[in-house]
């Protein structure tokens, strides 16, 4: 997965099964993983659920709308609305569990909020559809959905039992919030305007001294 750098952003869902905390692929996927990071600043995917659950295969996220259990507030609505391009690379792959990638409709620009967790390799996915995160902790999470009792519905492997997203939150793998970032560029800024401060205000009393009797 050369070249596939990760944001600073990490987004945790907490699940009746455990957290799972995930990091996105901005370089690779700059819309949808914006889209994905706004939805879940937003809280979009608080009460939602994973609605497919195929062991070796994927944890799907139901999309927002409709699989959440909360109603959507405006901003929300707005933002799930929005549809993301496919966005591919030839070197990234699905080739490992934890990988995060878009669901979609037919249409390939018809990414919405839905998206899967890979529970393995899935090559006959590679360039159809978007890879654009993956997840950094939380894999004994996932080893414990794969354990519950499912039920076959069409195509789709589904648990029995509703498997929640009770809540997330965003936080910086940096440390720094942009609060803070912000708080500590000012501080730069007013420690700049001192130096010049003093500085002329040395200068103002040296010309004084050698001018006044």
């Amino acid at each position: 997965m050369a070249g596939s750098r990760l944001g600073d952003d990490r987004i945790v869902f907490q699940t009746t099964f455990g957290d799972i905390e995930m990091a996105l692929y901005p370089d690779v996927a700059p819309v949808t993983s914006d889209h994905i990071l706004k939805l879940a600043k937003l809280g979009g995917y608080n009460s939602n659920h994973f609605f497919r659950v195929d062991k070796g295969f994927v944890a799907q996220t139901a999309g927002v709308t409709g699989g959440r259990l909360a109603q959507l507030d405006r901003k929300q609505r707005e933002e799930d609305e929005k549809s993301v391009p496919l966005e591919v690379q030839q070197h990234v792959k699905h080739d490992k569990r934890g990988i995060l990638s878009m669901g979609r409709l037919d249409d390939p620009n018809s990414g919405g909020s839905s998206f899967s967790i890979l529970l393995g390799p899935a090559p006959h996915l590679d360039m159809l559809y978007g890879i654009f995160g993956e997840v950094t902790k939380g894999f004994d999470t996932l080893t414990n959905m794969e354990g519950v009792e499912t039920k076959q519905e069409g195509i789709f492997v589904m648990p029995k039992d509703r498997i929640t997203i009770l809540s997330t939150y965003v936080y910086s793998s940096t440390g720094l919030s942009n609060d803070h970032e912000a708080a500590s560029g000012c501080q730069r800024q007013l420690s700049e305007l001192q130096e010049r401060f003093d500085a002329q205000a040395h200068h103002v009393e040296h010309i004084r001294a050698a001018k006044l009797p």
